[in-house]
């Protein structure tokens, strides 16, 4: 997937990745309850997810299927802002991650683990 979603894609996909399959309808619903949308915006989303080929539509229903997994999502935003914002450099962005805050004990052991496991 190399196309840009946008904040309101990734709603409605973040809906889908954790509620697996489900009708526009209620998609529709979830979204008014979590963020105020109507029907016709919802929908309007919904359509640019799959002209994006990040949502399937299946029949009956109108039942709409992620196509793509957050993690590729995850991994191509990660991509996108190191190339951007760090000039492609993935130590500049976690040093920078590192000095937004104290790490505790066992966040360092984590972040160790995670090193280690790149060998």
């Amino acid at each position: 997937m190399g196309t840009k979603l946008f904040d309101s894609e990734l709603k409605v996909m973040d809906v889908l990745w954790k509620g697996g399959p489900l009708t526009a309808k209620r998609l529709t619903e979830i979204l008014k309850e979590q963020v105020g949308w109507n029907k016709n915006t919802t929908y309007t989303v919904i359509k640019k997810c799959i002209a994006k080929g990040a949502i399937e539509r299946l029949e009956p229903n109108f039942l709409c299927r992620a196509v793509i997994s957050k993690e590729q999502v995850q991994e191509q935003e990660t991509t996108e802002l190191i190339n951007k914002v760090f000039d492609g450099s993935a130590d500049l962005l976690f040093a920078s991650l590192l000095n937004r805050k104290p790490l505790s004990v066992e966040e360092i052991e984590r972040l160790k683990q995670l090193v280690n496991n790149l060998r």
